[in-house]
């Protein structure tokens, strides 16, 4: 499964956000920043944060199928993925934990990510949100520091490019929303 999610996690397409870039990097860690925005109140893009079956691309979770994925946006919540097993017997995956939750303006999670969870790490992923002019602005950093067998400064890249897309994932959802919210209106 390792091998597998390795590369899943090298093979991602992605749509661009605004700005995505490896801002630090060693061998005993990383740190990348991804930023867009988004045509949605930061109400909408919060809400969603906690839905994460409707924008991460399944192809990135253990068990292939986004539906799996769930996300309770409370300190202590989960992000956790339930992986349907033999004889009706689901595993699970905690992929990382709430460690800081402020409706409308900011999430904080703490774990680390696909192969990452095989490592000595720790990881920190923010998702802040800002109100612009036209909808919200949302900055995904991810803060990696350990032991990492391959080297922080070779893996950075790839985890930018997979959380890249997760936000503009992040970014579709929010605007399709609040698109279909305005033509009920």
């Amino acid at each position: 499964m390792r091998k597998i999610m390795a590369l899943g996690w090298a093979g991602a397409a992605m749509v661009a956000p605004a700005h995505c870039a490896v801002t630090d990097s060693s061998d005993i860690g990383f740190a990348v920043e991804n930023s867009v925005d988004v045509a949605a109140d930061a109400g909408t893009v919060y809400r969603l944060l906690g839905q994460p079956r409707r924008w991460w691309n399944g192809e990135h979770s253990y068990s292939g199928d986004a539906a799996n994925l769930s996300l309770k946006p409370v300190a202590g919540g989960c992000f956790c993925e339930t992986v349907p097993g033999r004889s009706g017997r689901a595993g699970s995956i905690e992929h990382a934990r709430v460690i800081h939750a402020a409706p409308d303006r900011q999430l904080r999670l703490s774990g680390a990510l696909g192969p990452l969870q095989a490592e000595a790490v720790t990881g920190t992923l923010t998702f802040d949100i800002a109100p612009v002019e036209k909808g919200a602005r949302v900055v995904m950093s991810y803060v990696v520091g350990g032991y990492i067998r391959m080297g922080g400064a070779k893996i950075a890249p790839v985890v930018d490019k997979v959380l890249a897309e997760q936000l503009a994932g992040l970014k579709r959802a929010a605007e399709t929303e609040s698109a279909l919210s305005a033509r009920i209106r």
